[in-house]
């Protein structure tokens, strides 16, 4: 196939592009696909397009921090499921708590989440969240001893399908208070 010659036909290279791509991918992406010769409102156009060709089919086109990528509809997951029965990764309430005060009050060191914890941060913590791609250190603190600052990555975004921390839900819909509390 030479270069597309219409919008059909660049909207077809995007869709097997998205569909192929093991990771999402970006505008930038998208925009080498065309020898970098599309607009971006053109581009956007066309991802606005396939995600409506796509509403009433098993994947939908998502955008998350990263990109734009094909899922399959959450409907589906208990089936998809059952090709990898893999065991779900579990992770100690030590690691989401971690994991929940870094992506709330992010950039924070290690001294921040031991205070609002309560407790030390093992290293296991940190590394578990590091290897999973979830954290990392994004600089210091110019504090004496200078200690590393942690925050969540695009890979914890993508992860979660969200596009920006803006899109996690507020505090205050999974923290009971006191007066809250059945007793």
């Amino acid at each position: 196939m030479n270069e597309p010659e219409n919008i059909l036909q660049m909207k077809l290279v995007l869709e097997v592009a998205l569909l192929t791509s093991q990771e999402p991918l970006s505008l930038d992406d998208m925009t080498r696909l065309f020898g970098e010769r599309m607009e971006r409102t053109t581009l956007r156009m066309l991802l606005d397009e396939l995600k409506l060709d796509w509403e009433q089919r098993t994947m939908e086109l998502v955008q998350v921090a990263t990109g734009y990528r094909f899922q399959a509809r959450p409907e589906y997951a208990i089936f998809l499921a059952r090709l990898n029965p893999e065991k779900q990764t579990k992770y100690s309430r030590a690691v989401m708590e971690t994991l929940a005060i870094i992506a709330y009050r992010q950039p924070v060191t290690r001294g921040d989440i031991e205070q609002i914890r309560g407790v030390a941060v093992n290293p296991n913590v940190m590394r578990q969240l590091q290897e999973r791609d979830w954290v990392d250190v994004v600089g210091q603190r110019e504090v004496p001893g200078r200690p590393s600052l942690y925050a969540t990555t695009k890979h914890f975004l993508d992860d979660l399908n969200l596009r920006s921390l803006a899109e996690l839900p507020a505090m205050e819909d999974f923290i009971k208070t006191d007066t809250q509390l059945d007793l």
